[in-house]
């Protein structure tokens, strides 16, 4: 922090010498004047610290100053303490009125300068400190962000109006609660992705966009928060900034589109479909062709099967606004069978197991919190991962169905690659693309496993990804609230 600066205003050249030889070394920055006008620009100029004022002065003396000073916007709160020789009550009342903080008399006790200019040069750093942090909680309190700073045990020292809206702290409360920033998130909020919240301070630690989501209900739909966290200093007590900010327009405008999907989702699907099975009829009798046609044949109708699935792929992602809200049009967890049944065909999957451990818990009365479209979109994702990221595109598949009051948990294994930590945190994030770093082809869109957990952290549930532990191969982990019919 700079030195504050003092400024030192008095006619006669002995007189500042001797203030200059009392004040040196005490941590000031001294500058002078000798006359009023000279004071008032240097006062201007660099906007002391303190005026340490003579009264007696020819020209303008030390109350006309002091009243000029007092006028000015940019210099008006500076400190001034008057050096006055005239100790009579009448002198002092001009001086207060003038808009003088203190006097000390002439002949003045070295150590009693020293005491007031200290005291003074503190109270007003003080004041500016206050100020400037008023101003801060104005703009911050005015904020659209929520704004907080908890200490290294989580505990939280500072929380703007709007951080207090999301984690519901009354305006009122005084900082800082028995609980601590993460124990309110999760009184309120699903911490989202698990896998990285339980990393929980060292969120710095990880790229991948981290959430606070509250589920939606019959009532009202979900919200998003995304937070974002900045380490203030290893030695300070107040440890992390943390940003809160509402991107629930956001995730419902990449995942909910559904208006861009009504106009053109027709105008994309039926020429592309039509493309594709032109080209696959006109394949199939390809023995008819010359060997270049067929290689031309073959190439066009596999990259129109390719963009068919891209398209595809986008459209789906767009079009969970009408898949993934809390209505009547929920799924029985009986329906999953009949569900991968039909995706087994659809996608010639060759090995897929399927066990549905809830009889005792008469499992016709359990449903998930999502629509038998939205399952499908979910499943559907899985077993297409399982099957693109296989060696020979052909995986042994067990899903595994189960009820545990008060959740149903849907396990999917296969036995095709294992990943990476960085990359089984990654893959639930839009558009990351795993099968780079496997082929260097990108096939899809990396929207899969993305809509997968938009659709699942919407009703309060939560994914997980690990690898397995008996056999190369992967594991995705849903847990689902039950929901019951109305």
């Amino acid at each position: 922090m700079p030195n504050n600066t003092i400024l030192i205003v008095d006619d006669q050249l002995s007189a500042r010498e001797v203030l200059r030889g009392l004040l040196t070394g005490q941590g000031y920055n001294l500058i002078f004047a000798s006359n009023g006008e000279e004071a008032l620009a240097m006062a201007r100029e660099s906007i002391p610290d303190l005026i340490l004022l003579d009264v007696m002065m020819p020209g303008m003396d030390g109350f006309e100053v002091c009243e000029a000073v007092r006028a000015d916007t940019r210099i008006a709160e500076v400190p001034i303490l008057l050096v006055t020789a005239l100790d009579d009550r009448e002198s002092r009342l001009r001086g207060i009125k003038a808009g003088a903080d203190d006097f000390i008399s002439k002949p003045y006790d070295q150590n009693e300068l020293r005491a007031r200019v200290q005291t003074i040069v503190k109270l007003n750093r003080y004041r500016r400190l206050h100020t400037e942090r008023a101003k801060f909680e104005w703009v911050v309190d005015k904020a659209t962000l929520g704004h907080l700073v908890v200490d290294e045990a989580g505990k939280i020292m500072y929380a703007n109006v709007q951080a207090r809206q999301y984690l519901e702290i009354p305006l009122e409360a005084e900082l800082p609660l028995s609980d601590s920033f993460l124990e309110l998130a999760q009184r309120y909020y699903n911490c989202e992705p698990q896998q990285i919240w339980e990393q929980w301070p060292n969120l710095l630690s990880s790229d991948v966009p981290v959430y606070l989501v509250r589920p939606a209900s019959n009532i009202s739909e979900s919200s998003w928060l995304h937070v974002e966290q900045m380490e203030m200093g290893a030695d300070a007590h107040e440890k992390y900034l943390i940003n809160l900010r509402d991107v629930t327009e956001d995730i419902n405008t990449r995942r909910l589109m559904w208006t861009f999907h009504a106009q053109i989702g027709h105008k994309l699907r039926t020429p592309i479909m039509l493309i594709s099975g032109t080209l696959n009829l006109i394949y199939t009798e390809r023995e008819t062709l010359s060997e270049e046609q067929k290689i031309l044949i073959s190439s066009a109708y596999k990259n129109a099967m390719r963009l068919q699935n891209e398209i595809q792929d986008v459209l789906q992602y767009l079009d969970t606004s009408h898949i993934a809200k809390l209505t009547d049009d929920i799924c029985c967890i009986l329906e999953v069978s009949t569900l991968v049944d039909a995706l087994i065909e659809s996608l010639e999957l060759k090995s897929v197991n399927v066990t549905i451990d809830a009889d005792e818990y008469q499992p016709n009365t359990l449903f998930l919190p999502l629509s038998q479209r939205a399952l499908e979109v979910v499943l559907q994702e899985i077993l297409e991962n399982s099957q693109k990221f296989h060696p020979e595109g052909n995986p042994i598949i067990e899903l595994e169905i189960a009820y545990h009051d008060p959740y149903i948990y849907i396990v999917i294994k296969d036995d095709g690659l294992t990943l990476l930590p960085d990359q089984l945190t990654k893959i639930w994030s839009p558009y990351y693309q795993v099968e780079r770093y496997f082929t260097g082809q990108v096939d899809g869109m990396g929207l899969g496993l993305s809509s997968v957990a938009s659709l699942v952290w919407d009703v309060g549930g939560t994914c997980r990804a690990y690898n397995r532990t008996d056999k190369p191969g992967l594991v995705i982990e849903l847990t689902l609230p039950l929901r019951n019919p109305v």
